[in-house]
């Protein structure tokens, strides 16, 4: 899995950062998943190699504008590019209807199924290569973060098991090592019975609005990657004795030394935070520990980040 922001800034964008939205990327090929949707993401998406063709789901974290304002205009755009395979949202049940409403006044005609599905009734979601979870967070409004896990990474065929079932050498390992069923001795081979990981999996944890972290203690403990908001600063935070349902990078960087998180990614940062070191939400005093990025530009044409491998 690889990690692509195309918007790191919180409530409104600026002229370097828009705001949130964060391509997951599957390591397995072209599909890819975006969490929130904030105004002019598909603008963003211009600037990358991504196609909204190759879009599989798409993961609303909550209700604030900054976070789906872009998801009626994205959609629109996927259909007038050919898009056909159906496409699934997971999104807060409030905004199923705003999204319906957009695109019909607007006589968006999508090509193909459009799947909205309430987060609210979220349990799991998957593929054959990504797991997809909800964990519930703390704001001003209900949201959530979605944790990504993958699903036998790199695959590789289990030789002795195929030898034991009699499945014969040749073609047909080729087409199962793809992931494709094949017919012997009058049955229906599944493949993924016989298909097992080549290294250790990754878990990625791409998080809402929160001002509590610990929420996430149990899905964050030896998590690969976190991705959390760093709105203000902590100093900000106590003088003004308000976070308005948001972290600092502070208590954040805390809770992941804590948690054992081996990468530690900020974003959503105040719009107030601009390219000047000595307003930057980064903290002076760093714990000890894993890796800490900040998502200080929303500059897809630098390419995703690529997460480390397993242990």
């Amino acid at each position: 899995m690889d990690l692509l922001f195309l918007g790191t800034s919180a409530g409104t964008p600026t002229k370097a950062r828009n705001v949130s939205a964060t391509a997951v990327l599957d390591g397995q090929g072209s599909g890819w998943y975006l969490v929130d949707c904030g105004e002019a993401t598909q603008h963003q998406l211009l600037h990358t190699s991504l196609s909204v063709r190759d879009l599989r789901a798409i993961f609303i974290t909550h209700v604030h504008g900054d976070h789906c304002f872009g998801l009626p205009g994205l959609l629109a755009s996927a259909g007038m590019s050919g898009r056909r395979a159906p496409l699934d949202v997971i999104l807060p049940a409030a905004l199923h209807e705003w999204v319906r409403l957009g695109l019909a006044v607007s006589e968006s005609h999508l090509p193909f199924e459009l799947r909205l599905m309430a987060v609210e009734d979220f349990q799991r979601w998957s593929t054959a290569d990504i797991q997809v979870e909800a964990v519930q967070l703390s704001h001003r409004v209900p949201s959530r973060g979605y944790v990504f896990s993958e699903v036998k990474p790199e695959p590789r065929l289990d030789t002795a098991r195929l030898d034991a079932d009699g499945v014969p050498r040749g073609p047909l390992w080729g087409q199962l090592a793809r992931g494709v069923a094949v017919e012997h001795d009058g049955r229906l081979i599944d493949p993924q019975p016989y298909l097992c990981a080549s290294r250790a999996t990754r878990r990625v944890i791409v998080c809402g609005d929160n001002d509590q972290p610990a929420l996430l203690a149990e899905v964050a403990r030896n998590a690969d990657v976190l991705v959390h908001e760093a709105t203000f600063t902590q100093p900000l935070i106590e003088r003004t004795g308000a976070s308005f349902g948001h972290s600092s990078a502070e208590k954040v960087a805390a809770f992941a030394q804590a948690a054992g998180v081996r990468n530690l990614v900020l974003t959503h940062f105040s719009a107030r935070y601009q390219n000047d070191p000595r307003r930057s939400p980064q903290h002076r005093r760093h714990p000890p520990g894993g890796p800490l990025a900040l998502r200080r530009s929303a500059d897809p044409g630098a390419g995703p980040a690529t997460l480390p491998p397993g242990p």
